[in-house]
């Protein structure tokens, strides 16, 4: 994958305080993200590169690669809520 992920229009992550949690709301459905793809969803704003997520998310959590984060991104857009610009 290439280029800078966002979240697709129409899709928003915000945070659930009735379970305490973030969700990914979009017109489809609901998902509840696990922590990490939280994180990773969270910098996804259509400017950032991959490896910058990769290094934002690496002052934050040990051993943050940009593999990792291109697997959450790639199982996200399979689900269509994000795309790459």
């Amino acid at each position: 994958m290439t280029g800078k992920p966002r979240l697709r229009k129409g899709v928003r992550l915000t945070f659930d305080k009735t379970r305490d949690t973030h969700v990914l709301l979009f017109p489809e459905g609901v998902l509840v993200p696990n922590a990490t793809a939280a994180a990773v969803l969270a910098l996804c704003d259509g400017r950032s590169t991959v490896d910058e997520i990769a290094e934002a998310l690496g002052r934050r959590y040990r051993g943050v690669r940009p593999q990792d984060v291109t697997d959450v991104l790639a199982r996200l857009e399979s689900r269509r809520v994000v795309e790459w610009t």
